[in-house]
């Protein structure tokens, strides 16, 4: 019997959770099974990209000009078009969809190309409460469109099936919880040592280190970032911070920064390829986001031995049981996510039970061996639906 052949098409191939996932799966699933591409738009950006990543994986990558992030009705039907082109050719079994721009297109594509299964991943709905109104309803109507012939949907947290029951988009049956998981052993322990880490990034190695992995983006809320620090810095005038990442906000960042006058004592490392090693250059990290999926930089903090402060969004409140192993905060509610960092830097016994439950909620519930295990499980069980026998 063949392999199962299975083709991912995502938006954008760039630093992110969403594309990580993606290489990730491709990378770890059983090969001798499975037969897995990406297909993705050229469009990178100041965020960084992974193009180079599924090359070095040697993970079959085809990029089609015309998949962008924007709604443009002639490249969208010109990149749909394509889709169904390449679907006809390939004949994959399964066509599994990410990002809500493609994952509608390509869903649509692969229905009218005759793909057997088809599946999206949720990884944070398109629609969010910071768009405008006409484009959260687009979004909407397409989604409610698109999923009856999804064969399932998978989210990456529980929320994001309720956000999208309470959008009527699918019924509960059609959803099944896989969160986004990462390689627990990459961050368990650094592979520099940290203190030699923080000198060359010009931080002091006595000071308390705030840190983040993020992006400069308006979903990241990094000018929050920059605010948490001015407010820890008036009860603890030695911290230090540090962001990883980099954005569309780059510039607006560096202003308010000098605004504030910050610009001896908040780091903008840029984007970084060693963020397991930087993760244990910090003490505590943040995460400002004013909407998520599910963040696999959280586990990753966590299992790095990080105690995780993080406004209180969708995925975020998946991962945190707020004062257990972490703490939760409204979104701009600055002065209570200062409040938790001073608290956790001087109390050690809180500071030491929160990184414990921590680490313990990475290690049991965000393994990435788990994750493809369940997904192969998924792809085997809709295969058997479909009256198609998988090889083993």
């Amino acid at each position: 019997m063949q392999k199962i052949k299975v083709i991912n098409p995502i938006t954008r191939l760039i630093v992110g959770g969403a594309q990580e996932t993606v290489i990730e799966t491709c990378a770890c699933i059983n090969k001798d099974r499975f037969e897995t591409q990406i297909v993705a738009g050229p469009q990178t950006g100041p965020e960084g990209e992974l193009i180079s990543e599924a090359k070095k994986r040697q993970i079959p990558l085809t990029l089609i000009p015309e998949l962008v992030r924007e709604i443009n009705p002639v490249k969208d039907l010109i990149a749909a078009y394509k889709l169904v082109k390449m679907f006809k050719r390939e004949q994959p079994h399964i066509v599994h969809t990410h990002s809500s721009k493609t994952g509608i297109i390509g869903r649509w594509a692969a229905r009218l190309a005759g793909v057997p299964v088809i599946v999206h991943t949720v990884h944070g709905w398109g629609h969010h409460p910071y768009q405008q109104p006409l484009i959260q309803k687009i979004y909407i109507f397409a989604e409610q469109k698109t999923v009856p012939f999804t064969d399932k949907l998978i989210a990456v947290s529980t929320l994001n099936v309720d956000k999208g029951l309470k959008d009527h988009i699918g019924t509960r049956e059609k959803y099944v919880v896989i969160h986004s998981c990462i390689n627990l052993d990459d961050f368990s322990r650094p592979r520099v040592d940290p203190l030699s880490l923080r000198k060359a990034l010009g931080l002091d190695a006595a000071s308390p280190v705030v840190g983040t992995v993020s992006r400069l983006s308006k979903q990241k809320n990094p000018l929050d970032f920059v605010r948490m620090a001015a407010q820890v810095k008036k009860d603890i005038p030695t911290a230090q911070f540090l962001f990883v990442g980099d954005g569309p906000l780059r510039a607006e960042t560096e202003a308010l920064i000098r605004e504030l006058h910050l610009e001896q004592d908040i780091i903008l490392a840029g984007l970084r390829m060693d963020v397991p090693d930087l993760l244990h250059a910090m003490d505590i990290f943040t995460l400002t986001s004013l909407w998520e999926g599910l963040p696999r930089v959280i586990p990753q903090a966590m299992m790095a031995g990080l105690p995780v402060v993080a406004n209180n969004v969708d995925g975020n409140a998946e991962i945190i049981r707020d004062g257990v192993n972490g703490f939760l905060t409204p979104p701009g509610n600055i002065s209570l996510m200062a409040e938790r960092i001073i608290r956790l830097f001087k109390d050690q016994p809180l500071k030491q039970a929160i990184v414990a439950q921590g680490r313990e909620t990475a290690a049991q519930e965000f393994s990435l061996h788990d994750m493809v295990k369940k997904i192969e499980t998924l792809y085997d069980e809709l295969l058997t639906l479909k009256g198609i026998t998988a090889k083993t």
